[in-house]
């Protein structure tokens, strides 16, 4: 039985149970985060190729595309990544251990320290991303053009109800 039949299977169990349910919404909402939790496996695999866990990983790749000379605050990934910054210091202090960052002082306020890829980090980002956008590319193969739009308008759509930022 695959996804889709044991998400049929857990709708059709609701339908007896409680028929009174939105069947549709739930199903809907069981696939796409199903598909959300697939898309999160392919990339933590290929984080876990580099050495690195996915949240490690996101670190990299805001640096990386923030442009040279590829460095932030600490705030400023945090805010990039839609976290806390509470949570940087054990991502960082696990990329600084592996030679992929660098916390360097801060040009404009000597006090404060900003964190930059090095060369290491650099060369990971860019072949990381490269294996990434293949993973995407194989997600989204069979899906038209038009499917993408809608897929991209309704995707939003959910996020912009449900106030995500």
């Amino acid at each position: 039985m695959d996804d889709n039949d044991r998400i049929d299977a857990l709708v059709g169990q609701w339908a007896q149970q409680r028929p009174d349910v939105d069947r549709e919404a739930m199903a809907l909402m069981a696939r796409l985060s199903r598909a959300a939790e697939l898309v999160n496996e392919r990339t933590e695999r290929l984080s876990q190729e580099y050495g690195v866990n996915k949240g490690d990983g996101d670190v990299v790749f805001a640096l990386r595309r923030s442009g040279a000379p590829y460095r932030l605050s600490p705030t400023a990934i945090a805010r990039a990544l839609l976290m806390t910054t509470g949570t940087m210091t054990g991502r960082l202090d696990r990329l600084e251990k592996r030679g992929v960052i660098r916390r360097v002082p801060d040009p404009r306020d000597r006090r404060r320290l900003e964190i930059q890829l090095t060369d290491e980090g650099l060369r990971m980002a860019d072949e990381a991303v490269t294996k990434h956008d293949a993973n995407l590319r194989e997600v989204a193969r069979g899906l038209s053009d038009a499917d993408r739009a809608e897929l991209d308008r309704l995707t939003r759509a959910i996020i912009t109800r449900l106030g995500g930022r």
